[in-house]
């Protein structure tokens, strides 16, 4: 009986006096369990990591249609200049569709581009450039396909017709044939993917000199240092009659400040490097976006991001092409020459260009005249334009690995940097 003891519970069964078999059994059990669990969560986490990037992914719409119709007129476009440099056409939608966009008016089944901005980055990312484009700029807007398949005439009128009339890839064709130069890529945001960005990043601060009431914007101001949240930055950044000097001028001249603004904000939360904030950005800014199909995927986006990360704030510029008010119409505007060539020369070329702020401008805001719309040209009475010449750069035919003179100036243009804070 006793042996028969012995045999069950000897050290043939794993059982010692110490106990130490009993102990092996539990650590080999625990270190199986920890395994498991590890093994199980690193399978959840590369699960949850697919889930997120496939729903971004999924967020950003591709402009097919707009890419087929440059595909068709390819042979007609400017031909890029300079390896590594990129050119963006940000155009700010102003659809009416949709529940949350129908707010701001009525849908009339078409769109205007109530922002456009064109985007350069320098080859090497060592700067970027973005140059507003007046939406009453008269421009010659080439014959565009509509989007009910209709083909629209010529037509030398506002800029904003061709985003109308012929979305994006009207857009596109109307800025190349206006600059001569490539647009790479391009990018379109409405009303609801603007507020949804000001909301991911906890809002923007600016400053304003005076308490502000509009009703058409739907913005109540105290002056003073002001957080704007989605739905506010909206009507600031679109209010014309209630701030500045209600021009179309001064109302681009808040829309750089703000984005400076939006800019730094997004690099002193140091979003771009932190996961838990750059994912609620992400969704906000793809959701309302529609991209050329060669940056309509997270993995395009962050490339061109991370690119960006390295611009020096006081090296990401803002500033409007020169025009001044067009003779037929004072309210239409028109390009200041040669002050625009030498500026889209510049860009064409990769060639830096430096902004100030213009005299009697503090702040970068205007605070000229509701009629006046002149930008002035370089040596002009205004001063607002000190543009000069870089090597042959300014007779607009110079082509890359041309010599430049590198004793003579940049061409400097009246604007900011997103250096330069709103607040100060």
């Amino acid at each position: 009986m006793s042996g028969a003891g012995k045999g069950v519970l000897g050290p043939g069964a794993g059982a010692s006096a110490t106990g130490r078999g009993t102990a092996r059994r539990r650590r080999r059990r625990w270190v199986r369990g920890a395994a498991l669990a590890v093994a199980v969560g690193v399978v959840g986490a590369a699960g949850i990591g697919w889930t997120v990037y496939t729903k971004l992914n999924g967020n950003i719409t591709p402009d097919e249609a707009a890419a087929a119709e440059l595909a068709r007129y390819d042979k007609e476009r400017p031909t890029a200049l300079v390896r590594g440099a990129q050119n963006i056409l940000v155009i700010g939608s102003d659809s009416r569709s949709g529940a949350d966009n129908a707010r701001y008016g009525r849908d009339p089944g078409t769109e205007r581009s109530d922002t456009a901005i064109l985007l350069h980055l320098s080859a090497g990312r060592h700067r970027a450039t973005a140059v507003s484009l007046p939406r009453d700029l008269m421009v010659d807007v080439p014959g565009c396909r509509r989007p009910d398949g209709s083909r629209s005439d010529p037509a030398f009128t506002m800029f904003n017709y061709a985003f109308e009339v012929g979305g994006s890839a009207c857009s596109i064709r109307t800025v190349e044939k206006l600059t001569g130069i490539r647009v790479d890529h391009h990018v379109v945001v409405d009303f609801h993917g603007f507020k949804r960005v000001v909301d991911a990043v906890d809002g923007v601060e600016v400053c304003l000199r005076r308490p502000v009431a509009d009703k058409a914007a739907r913005l109540r101001l105290p002056a003073g240092r002001v957080t704007l949240h989605g739905e506010q930055a909206l009507g600031y950044v679109r209010a014309r009659k209630s701030l500045g000097d209600g021009s179309d001028t001064e109302r681009m001249e808040r829309q750089q400040q703000f984005l400076g603004a939006l800019v730094n904000k997004v690099r002193s939360n140091d979003v771009l490097l932190n996961p838990v904030k750059l994912y609620p950005v992400l969704n906000a800014a793809t959701s309302s976006l529609t991209t050329d199909p060669g940056l309509a995927s997270l993995r395009d986006l962050y490339a061109l991001v991370r690119g960006l990360r390295g611009i020096p704030t006081e090296h990401v510029q803002f500033l409007t092409v020169p025009r001044e008010a067009w003779p037929e119409n004072p309210n239409r505007d028109q390009l200041v020459e040669p002050a625009a060539e030498k500026l889209f020369t510049a860009l064409r070329t990769d060639e830096p260009v430096t902004v100030a702020r213009a005299p009697g401008r503090p702040g970068g805001v205007s605070g000229g005249h509701a009629d006046d719309h002149t930008g002035g040209t370089a040596g002009d009475r205004n001063g607002d334009y000190t543009v000069y010449g870089k090597g042959n750069a300014l007779s607009g035919k110079r082509h890359a690995g041309d010599p430049v003179d590198r004793h003579s100036p940049e061409p400097t243009f009246p604007g900011k940097t997103a250096a330069e804070r709103t607040c100060e």
